[in-house]
């Protein structure tokens, strides 16, 4: 059985997503569930790995143009 250590939620336009950091037996974890339409998603990532993870998001987010002024 998962227990949660941390909890939050937001919602996005017509989505909602539960970020959680969660503990069992085989240690912690980010659990990153999205709600849309009656579907759910979910993403799991080992606290081992969601250093690079972050790391990833922010490389893909840089990518994107800035809108000029």
């Amino acid at each position: 059985m998962d227990s949660i250590i941390e909890s939050t939620e937001l919602q996005i336009e017509r989505k909602i997503f539960a970020i959680d950091l969660r503990e069992n037996g085989r240690g912690k974890f980010l659990r990153i569930t999205e709600e849309s339409q009656g579907h759910r998603n979910v993403i799991i990532v080992p606290m081992s790995g969601v250093d690079d993870f972050a790391d990833a998001i922010d490389d893909v987010l840089a990518a994107e143009p800035q809108p000029s002024l």
